[in-house]
């Protein structure tokens, strides 16, 4: 028997998402990284949206709801590896940085699409 959820930070998705801004916000205040305001900038919200929209779907009034604000999140992980991509090509992100950042938000968006279809299978069960 697993135990009910009671807040939004019980989640996994949402404890490495956090991780994974953390570490965002590490690197894009560094060297050029932290002069490009427009990249620097994006790339925040990106990551920053993931963890908000797990936390805003979460606190929203049922299932569906919390069910596309998953997919938001999860749409998140998506711009923020584009824009990853993006640092490491113009060099603002060496091979080794932007490979961990990648593994890290390529992780945060499978347990986001997990937890999405285990909640849309609840629901259906419902």
């Amino acid at each position: 028997m697993t135990a009910k959820v009671q807040r939004f930070e019980d989640f996994i998705a949402w404890q490495k998402a956090r991780t994974l801004t953390a570490a965002v916000y590490q690197i894009t205040n560094q060297g050029p990284f932290a002069r490009d305001y427009g990249l620097r900038d994006q790339i925040r919200r990106s990551s920053v949206s993931i963890m908000a929209n797990i936390a805003e779907g979460f606190e929203r009034s049922g299932p569906s709801q919390f069910q596309h604000f998953l997919a938001v999140a999860k749409a998140s992980c998506a711009e923020l590896r584009s824009h990853l991509y993006v640092a490491l090509d113009v060099g603002y992100l060496d091979q080794k940085h932007f490979d961990g950042l990648i593994s890290q938000a390529v992780e945060v968006g499978q347990i986001v699409g997990g937890l999405r279809a285990s909640v849309q299978k609840r629901q259906a069960a419902t």
